[in-house]
């Protein structure tokens, strides 16, 4: 059976932990505000729910980027995070222009299970105002989250329970 761990916390005004981990190995990146970046795993993680099976977004770490790139094949996304040492020179970029910092392969259905149990966690702590307030640029990414668990519950026969979500977002 496949373990997968992710997970998203603030740690400050204006950045946040992202670790994920396959029981394997585990990967950490403290995450700057200068881009969604929870949106953006939101929507990457949904979007291979549809016709397009590689998703792409980026974390900017100052000055450094982490590049995740989701591949679907079947019900199993390999993903796979580079590094690049400076965010703002590594845009055109090809991904194996970077270095290969973790990769694993899990079903679909785990990865969206997970991304979405960290999204409502953050939810649930912060609320969209505290969100706001620690995040900064950026509101909570209350559409994306309602369309990954609308995506995983309509497509994934998961069978793990599922968080509530505050009432006004449900």
């Amino acid at each position: 059976m496949s373990q997968l761990e992710f997970s998203w916390e603030l740690s400050g005004s204006g950045w946040a932990t992202c670790r994920i981990a396959d029981g394997v190995s585990e990967r950490k990146d403290f995450v700057s505000y200068c881009t969604d970046a929870l949106a953006d795993v939101l929507h990457g993680v949904a979007g291979l729910y549809g016709r397009t099976s590689v998703q792409r977004f980026s974390f900017d770490l100052e000055p450094d980027e982490v590049r995740w790139v989701l591949r679907r094949t079947s019900s199993d996304v390999n993903v796979a995070i580079y590094r690049f040492p400076d965010m703002s020179a590594s845009f055109d970029a090809p991904d194996q222009a970077g270095t290969l910092a973790w990769t694993s392969t899990q079903p679909l259905s785990l990865l969206g299970h997970v991304v979405l149990e960290a999204a409502q966690s953050v939810v649930r702590l912060h609320g969209e105002d505290g969100y706001r307030e620690k995040w900064v640029q950026h509101p909570f990414p209350v559409a994306a989250l309602q369309d990954l668990r609308r995506l995983h519950l309509q497509y994934d026969r998961c069978e793990r329970q599922h968080g509530e979500l505050p009432a006004h977002l449900g």
